[in-house]
C-alpha cells in the first residue's frame, strides 16, 4: 500500500507524521519526495549507501547545420530557446525536456545533451530513498519520477511529499492508495487544507486528516471535517515535549510508546480507509 503524506502549507508537521508512521511499522519503505528540502533522514537516520546523479536532456545547437530559421524557438512553449542575430541561445534552467525543438528543426541542428539537476540517495536495501534538487534548479519532476521507479511492491510505502498543491505534489501522490493530509488549527492552515482536499478529491484518492499542534482553536478544523464529511484520523496536541524532541531530531514515537501505539492505530485506520 502506498501512503502519501502531504499538507497544504509548510510547517504543519508533515515530515513528523510521515517519519513517525514509518518508524512505527515493523517494515516499510520511506521515500522523501520533498526534494528541495528533504529532512526525513534527520529523524530516521538511514545509512546512505548510494548517491546517483539525476540527469535530464536539454537542447544544444550545432551552428554548422543551423540556418537560424527559428522553428525551434517557436516550438518551445517555455521560452527556453531564442534565435537572435543568427545565434541560438539555450536557457537550460527553464527547459522542460520535452524534445519539441529537436522535432521542429528541419536541419537536424538541435541535439540533446545530458545535464545533472540533482541526486537520488538510498540505503542498502532501498527502504529509505530521498531526492535532492541542486540549488537554483526550478524543475524537480524528473527526480520524483526516478524515486517512484524504485517503489517496492511488497512493503507499505510512505511518501513524504513537498508542501503545497503544485505539480510536484501531484506527481508525488499519483498512484497512491491513500493520502494523509496534515494540517494545523489556524485560519491559514485551514485555507491551504481546503486546497489540498480539492486536489486529492479531483484525483480520486481516498484520504483523511491528521491535526497537528491541536489546541483550543481546533474547532476550526473539526467544523470543516464535519461539514465536508472527512474523517479526522488523529490529533497531535500542541506539546512542548514533542517540540523539544523534534528540535533534537527525536520523533514522538521514539520518545513515548503511547505515540507509537497511536501511529499503529493510525495505520490500521488508513488501511480501512484505502479499502473503502
Amino acid at each position: 500500500m502506498k501512503i502519501a503524506v502531504l499538507s497544504g502549507k509548510g510547517g504543519t508537521g508533515k515530515t513528523t507524521v510521515a517519519a513517525s508512521l514509518a518508524a512505527s511499522l515493523p517494515s516499510c519503505q520511506y521515500i522523501d519526495c520533498d526534494v528541495e528540502e528533504p529532512n526525513g533522514a534527520i529523524f530516521l537516520k538511514p545509512e546512505i549507501q548510494e548517491s546517483s546523479p539525476v540527469k535530464v536532456l536539454v537542447p544544444e545547437a550545432e551552428m554548422t547545420k543551423c540556418n537560424a530559421c527559428g522553428n525551434c524557438a517557436q516550438a518551445c512553449q517555455f521560452n527556453a530557446i531564442a534565435v537572435v542575430k543568427d545565434e541560438v541561445l539555450v536557457f537550460p534552467e527553464i527547459c522542460h525536456h520535452c524534445g519539441a525543438c529537436v522535432i521542429a528543426c528541419p536541419n537536424g541542428a538541435i541535439r540533446e545533451v545530458e545535464r545533472v539537476i540533482g541526486v537520488l540517495e538510498a540505503n542498502e536495501d532501498d527502504t529509505f530513498l530521498q531526492g535532492k534538487l541542486n540549488i537554483g534548479e526550478p524543475i524537480s519532476i524528473p527526480i520524483l519520477k526516478e524515486l517512484k521507479k524504485r517503489i517496492k511492491q511488497d512493503l507499505p510505502v510512505i511518501i513524504d511529499c513537498s508542501p503545497g498543491a503544485s505539480c510536484t505534489v501531484v506527481e508525488s501522490i499519483e498512484g497512491s492508495d491513500f493520502c494523509l493530509l496534515v494540517t494545523e488549527a489556524t485560519p491559514f492552515g485551514l485555507h491551504d487544507l481546503k486546497i489540498a482536499v480539492q486536489l486529492v478529491r479531483k484525483m480520486g484518492i481516498p484520504f483523511g486528516i491528521v491535526l497537528n499542534k491541536a489546541s483550543d482553536n481546533s474547532k476550526l478544523i473539526h467544523h470543516f471535517c464535519q461539514s465536508e464529511g472527512i474523517e479526522l484520523l488523529m490529533e497531535i496536541p500542541f506539546s512542548q515535549e514533542i517540540a523539544e524532541g523534534y528540535s533534537k531530531g527525536i520523533l514522538p514515537v521514539q520518545n513515548n510508546s503511547m505515540w507509537k501505539e497511536k501511529f499503529i492505530e493510525l495505520y490500521e485506520k488508513i488501511k480501512r480507509g484505502a479499502s473503502k
